[in-house]
């Protein structure tokens, strides 16, 4: 009930519409209820069959206009939804998304999101049309005898609260349990894709056969449980109706031998009870689904609520001039383990500074600190005099360029890719920062140039072809303060030459802190500092 609560409030905005597709939706079936009490009252009066064509013909248009509006809510509510995620996961990361399933993730925006137009569009306004309509039927036959509407009452909480109600408690469980194995399943074979050309080099493809096998029949065994519970569901509604169609009648049949009703209210009234099970049958359907629904609004929720670990500053200070950055007895750990401590450097402006040091040694995550993509556990770093928690975290994107290890290259072309580091760059400003690169050449060998498309991550290209385009970013986004994270590790001697003086030529106006474990590398720098087991040597 809280899941659902929260993900009808998002509904507010568009309560307009709501309201509009309720009032269509309850019209709707009392259009269709009226049709077979009109053709009744026919029989027994004069009215024109032309009521039951046009009643017919309405029906038809009430019900196509709830449809558009309660699809209008979803699908508006699912875009500000996957706005809210995307917003959400921007914030989290990279601190919060570090060790995260992708696949689960992928899942999350795209499956349990899509789950949840059940609920916006079948869910919220049906059980509004159920309960007003019930209400309609039981004051109409109320008219006739108060015995009618006391079963018609009846009918419909039995038909549309006690048995959704009595599938739903074992429901829950397995819409939550199919989610997760959902979820699993997509993250194990996004790994599978990403490392067949592994598992065929090792020959390891039929052990991930049979953990797909062994997984897929987790996933179908929860799927049959809850197929299971769907057809219950309808066993029990469908009989439900039935039980209650065959009562309504001996109910009629009483009354009438009473001389308590007359013969065509008998019969008007069983005909309207017949025909206006629709709303809260509709109703009734939604138990098992929303099961599945409702685990996945759990999930959509529980990452809209995490709270990031290193929180963006919209309302803080500015990085005017940049003047070099330091980071004073700095100590860092992931969890449990300690990766820095007590690391004091200081980068001085128009400065390259080295950082060398074994792997593992916590080259990488001091880059990360001065990114602030974590917070220091103790000590500080700043930016231009600043301490970097009270930095606009837009400034400090401006300020710094990070080129990592593994450059992330987006499906689409070269130019949209080194784009991102500068949204309104020119095609000049693009090919100057690919020829300080040294990849301008090797772009122009390719048959679309700029234009080529590259593939999921980038691995139409070698490491090394990444590796400079990652280069080109960094040079493109005309940043203060560069760094640098082992940034000719793929690439030839020739290359590394072309690129090292162009990362020297760039220091004549900037602060690049280049860290490497290559002496060759090292050669340019102004100073070298050396990190082992996280200390300073």
């Amino acid at each position: 009930m809280k899941t659902l609560l929260r993900l009808s409030r998002l509904i507010l905005p568009l309560f307009p519409v709501m309201a509009l597709a309720v009032i269509l939706g309850t019209l709707g079936f009392f259009t269709a209820i009226s049709i077979p009490v009109l053709g009744i009252l026919a029989l027994f009066s004069s009215i024109p069959v032309e009521f039951l064509v046009l009643a017919g013909v309405l029906r038809g248009v009430l019900h196509y206009a709830e449809q558009y509006c309660n699809h209008f809510i979803a699908f508006t509510l699912l875009a500000r939804i996957r706005s809210l995620v995307f917003e959400k996961l921007r914030s989290l990361g990279p601190a919060k998304l570090d060790g995260k399933q992708k696949g689960g993730l992928i899942s999350l925006l795209t499956g349990d999101i899509e789950l949840l137009e059940l609920f916006y569009a079948h869910t919220v306004s049906p059980v509004c049309i159920a309960f007003l309509v019930s209400a309609g039927v039981i004051a109409f036959l109320w008219q006739f005898h108060w015995a009618f509407a006391a079963f018609a009452l009846f009918s419909f909480a039995l038909v549309g609260i006690f048995v959704p109600s009595f599938v739903q408690h074992f429901s829950v469980k397995s819409g939550q349990e199919n989610r997760e194995k959902f979820s699993q399943m997509n993250a194990f074979l996004l790994d599978c894709l990403r490392g067949l050309s592994q598992t065929i080099l090792f020959g390891t493809g039929e052990k991930r056969l049979s953990m797909i096998k062994r997984k897929s029949e987790e996933l179908s065994a929860v799927q049959k449980k809850m197929a299971a519970n769907e057809g219950l569901s309808a066993a029990l509604i469908e009989g439900s109706v039935l039980l209650c169609d065959i009562l309504m009648l001996f109910v009629a049949i009483f009354l009438y031998k009473k001389n308590l009703v007359t013969f065509d209210s008998a019969v008007i009234s069983v005909a309207a009870l017949f025909s206006s099970f629709g709303p809260v049958v509709a109703v009734a359907r939604l138990g098992s689904s929303l099961s599945k629904t409702i685990a996945s609004g759990k999930r959509v929720l529980d990452l809209l609520d995490e709270k990031a670990l290193v929180p963006a500053v919209k309302n803080g200070e500015k990085i005017t001039d940049f003047t070099g950055a330091e980071c004073e007895n700095v100590t860092f750990g992931y969890d449990e383990e300690k990766i820095l401590s007590g690391i004091s450097l200081s980068f001085p402006k128009n400065r390259i500074i080295g950082i060398q040091g074994k792997s593992g040694s916590g080259k990488s995550t001091l880059l990360k600190l001065l990114m602030r993509f974590w917070d220091a556990d103790s000590g500080s770093v700043k930016i231009s005099g600043k301490l970097i928690q009270k930095i606009n975290t837009a400034d400090l994107r401006k300020t710094e360029s990070y080129v990592t290890q593994e450059t992330m290259l987006f499906h689409d072309t070269i130019e949209n890719n080194l784009r991102i580091a500068k949204l309104d760059a020119s095609r000049e400003e693009i090919v100057a920062a690919c020829k300080k690169a040294s990849v301008h050449d090797f772009i122009q060998s390719l048959p679309n140039g700029y234009e080529t498309k590259v593939s999921e991550l980038g691995e139409n290209f070698s490491g090394g072809e990444r590796q400079r385009l990652g280069l080109a970013r960094s040079f493109l986004h005309g940043s203060s303060f560069i760094l640098l994270d082992e940034p000719t590790s793929n690439l030839d001697s020739f290359n590394e030459k072309i690129i090292l003086e162009s990362v020297k030529a760039e220091a004549k106006e900037k602060t690049v802190v280049l860290v490497s474990h290559r002496e060759s590398t090292l050669k340019i720098c102004d100073e070298i500092h050396k990190i082992e087991n996280g200390r300073k040597c």
